[in-house]
């Protein structure tokens, strides 16, 4: 169940000023975080549920790409990347930069 609605949604000032489009989803999750959700909303933290689980979904997603980022910079040669970027002359470099 997962293009059930579409729709435009705009995030309080808490997150992001711009439009999303969004598309709602049917999900299952334990009573336990329900409850803990259901707590956040009702201090006010997040203004529903859905914006709740959606900033969590996103924050989430944000911290695995850092993650395979982390991941893939660990593959470099740190002496081969140094070399690559003292290749250029400064005059060469100011060239580029005026590109």
């Amino acid at each position: 169940m997962l293009a059930l609605e579409r729709g435009v949604d705009r995030y309080d000032s808490w997150s992001y000023h711009q439009a999303m489009a969004t598309t709602k989803i049917a999900i299952t999750i334990e009573e336990e975080t329900v409850r803990k959700v259901d707590e956040l909303v009702a201090r006010e933290v997040y203004p529903s549920r859905s914006k709740a689980i959606q900033e969590a979904v996103a924050d989430k997603l944000a911290r695995l790409s850092r993650s395979r980022l982390a991941e893939q910079c660990a593959f470099l040669d740190v002496g081969e990347e140094q070399a690559l970027a003292e290749e250029f002359s400064p005059e060469e470099l100011e060239q580029w930069r005026q590109c």
